[in-house]
């Protein structure tokens, strides 16, 4: 275990900001492929124990989503946004037009639809990242898992070390008219990342 890093009231209001201009940027991105605007409320950010998310994200024996992205570079980690399995086939009729109820499976129309979404979630995230700090950060492609939520953060433990024992919540809605899907989006940055990412000015 890893000693636990605190981090300040700016801190957090500084990811907030990053957070938002990433994921509204990264929802513009997904409009523009779909030729639909998709709205996303402005995410709520808290800085959380990694041993916490399976508290939040459900059950352990309970289906889910996962899509899952690797980052390396001036900051290295892991990405992940996490739905419940029947929140994510709201999220695949949402992006892709459907009416409620259409998705009763996650096929590989559907899979590459939420990888994508996650996809430019995550890289929209790092490039805010990048930009405002001046750095270069390289996001793997998507993975997208659909199992149970034991096993899909297995994957996030079995690369725990070196990684910090904090991540990043960032809980957004995403909206078309009057539907709208909760979602997590986790960010697991490795320990000397979160710490120098904490101390280091913006980009002037």
């Amino acid at each position: 275990m890893y000693e636990v890093t605190l981090f300040d009231h700016d801190f957090l209001e500084m990811m907030k900001s990053i957070a938002g201009e990433g994921v509204l940027n990264a929802a513009d991105g997904f409009s523009g492929m779909i030729g639909r605007q998709i709205r996303v409320s402005s995410p709520a950010v808290k800085l959380v124990p990694v041993l916490t998310i399976p508290q939040v994200v459900g059950k352990p024996d309970e289906d889910a989503v996962g899509v899952y992205l690797r980052f390396h570079g001036n900051l290295a980690g892991q990405i992940m946004l996490i739905i419940p399995h029947g929140k994510a086939m709201e999220l695949a009729d949402l992006i892709m037009g459907n009416a409620p109820g259409t998705t009763r499976q996650l096929g590989s129309l559907e899979r590459s639809a939420l990888g994508e979404l996650g996809n430019l979630c995550g890289s929209f995230f790092l490039n805010t990242v990048a930009k405002l700090f001046d750095l270069g950060i390289h996001p793997s492609p998507p993975a997208v898992m659909v199992d149970m939520v034991a096993a899909i953060l297995d994957i996030v433990v079995a690369t725990m070390e070196g990684i910090s024992e904090q991540a990043l919540l960032f809980q957004a809605n995403f909206v078309d008219g009057d539907r709208r899907v909760d979602t997590d989006f986790w960010v697991i940055p490795d320990l000397n990342s979160l710490q120098a990412l904490a101390g280091k000015n913006l980009k002037s």
